[in-house]
Order: structure tokens, then C-alpha cells, then sequence
């Protein structure tokens, strides 16, 4: 994840904790607080907050107790920064009553799990996105990208491979050798690499996370991409589009040369 507007405290303290402990999981109230404390201090949710917030929540795959104790920090939250006795007693019927509309996990949980999320740049943060991805994956990672240039994903995908992951790269041999371009010393740090060797480009950018989640798009792993270019990306857990995307990497990944 990278560097974000000063508002994003949220994603600025997920960019330390990750440095610091390797991946963040909401175990405790206490964590689950802080998170919710994190997104409160200038009295707005961001977009980028949002996103890292839905996705630090449902990725936990939370029983509906979790939810609850979640609900509930959330409100007293806002409680402790109210003085007036009636509008606190207001907010108290409000939360029973999202407590009283709340689906259960069972109805729920599953359609928010699924639940495909398109962002685009550079309004939204895509970079960060795909590296709360690389972050979150928990056995393996099968990139198949354009070219990879921008240093906050290449720092992700390395502390990956070095965490454990099997991570393998697929990417396009002309691009590999741009100034700039981070795909020799991804190789260096052990992940397999993959290029096409040809005059034509693999001009794939899609990336696949634990056989379950797929990001692809029109977005270029660079930071032009992220500051600059008009580019999309989509994720989805749907295993009907899933399915195919992992098919085409194994068959490229069978065709192509090491690097």
C-alpha cells in the first residue's frame, strides 16, 4: 500500500501496521476499536477508508457476533463525542434499530463476500487496493502483468514470496527491460519469472489471490497508472470468472520462457 492524503488514517496506520507485524487481522475489540478510531478523527469515512475498511471486515470472513461487537464500537464511538443527554439517547435507538434491520450472517454474508468492487484511477486508489490484495493472500499469487514499475507493489509482492507465499510472475520480456521496470529484482528475490519472448506483447494485467479473487483491468502496475492515467481495475471472488482467468495462467505459465 502506498502514500495517501493525510485525511486516510485508516490506510496510513494499515501501510505501518503491515510493515511492522506482516498482515493485520481484526482479533480483538480492542484492534477493532482502534481501526474504527483510525477513520473517526476527521470526522469523515473516505473513499479509500471505505474500501480498506469493507475489505479488512468481510475478508475476515466475521461470525455475526463480531458484527455486532463492531456495530456497537462504532456507535459508542460517536456517543463519546456527543455532550447533549437527548441526542445520545437518540443515537441508542438508532443502533437497536440497525441492530433490529440487520440480516443475519446466514442471509447476509455470502452476498457481500461475492460482492464484485470496480475502482478507477487516479480517483480511487488502485495501487493501495491491489496491495491490500497481495497482503491479505494467504498461500499463493499468479501475476500476470504488463510490467510492474511502481515500488510499492514490487515491495508487496517480494515481503510475499519472502513470508511464503508461492508467488509467480508472468509478464512481457520487451517491457522487463525498461528503465525503471522492477521485474529483475522481483526475480532476484526468488519469484519465478515468466516472459513471452516474442515481437508481440503480453499485454495482460490480472492477477489472481488464493484461487478465490481475481484484480484485472486496464490498470498497469506503474505509477503513472496510479497518479496520472485514466485505467480501471475490477475484483471479484466469482469463482465463474475466477475459473477462467487461473486456466489462461496456467496455460501461459506452461508456454512461456524463464526469464
Amino acid at each position: 500500500m502506498g502514500l495517501m492524503s493525510s485525511t486516510d488514517s485508516l490506510v496510513e496506520w494499515l501501510v505501518e501496521s503491515s510493515e511492522s507485524e506482516g498482515k493485520v487481522r481484526l482479533t480483538d475489540v480492542p484492534t477493532l476499536r482502534l481501526i474504527l478510531e483510525k477513520t473517526i478523527g476527521d470526522d469523515r469515512l473516505s473513499h479509500s477508508e471505505k474500501l480498506v475498511l469493507r475489505d479488512l471486515i468481510w475478508d475476515q470472513k466475521p461470525d455475526e457476533t463480531r458484527l455486532a461487537v463492531l456495530r456497537r464500537a462504532a456507535f459508542d464511538l460517536v456517543a463519546e463525542r456527543i455532550d447533549d443527554l437527548d441526542q445520545r439517547e437518540r443515537l441508542e435507538w438508532l443502533h437497536d434499530l440497525v441492530e433490529l434491520l440487520t440480516p443475519r450472517r446466514e442471509s447476509a454474508g455470502k452476498v457481500r463476500e461475492t460482492h464484485p468492487q470496480v475502482l478507477f484511477s487516479p480517483r480511487d486508489a488502485c495501487a493501495e487496493r491491489i496491495c491490500a490484495m497481495i497482503q491479505g493472500s494467504e498461500q499463493k499469487m499468479d501475476l500476470c502483468v504488463f510490467t510492474i514499475t511502481d515500488n510499492r507493489l514490487t515491495e508487496a509482492v517480494v515481503k510475499a514470496h519472502q513470508r511464503g507465499l508461492k508467488v509467480r510472475l508472468i509478464t512481457d520480456d520487451l517491457k522487463s527491460e525498461d528503465l525503471g521496470s522492477d521485474i529483475e529484482q522481483i526475480a532476484a528475490s526468488g519469484v519465478p519469472v515468466k516472459i513471452d519472448r516474442s515481437p508481440f506483447h503480453m499485454h495482460h494485467k490480472f492477477a489472481i489471490f488464493d484461487e478465490k479473487t481475481v484484480i484485472t483491468g486496464s490498470y498497469n502496475w506503474t505509477r503513472n497508472a496510479a497518479n496520472e492515467n485514466q485505467e480501471n481495475i475490477l475484483v471479484t471472488h466469482d469463482e465463474r470468472i475466477v475459473r477462467p482467468f487461473s486456466g489462461e495462467f496456467e496455460r501461459l505459465w506452461a508456454r512461456l520462457e524463464p526469464l
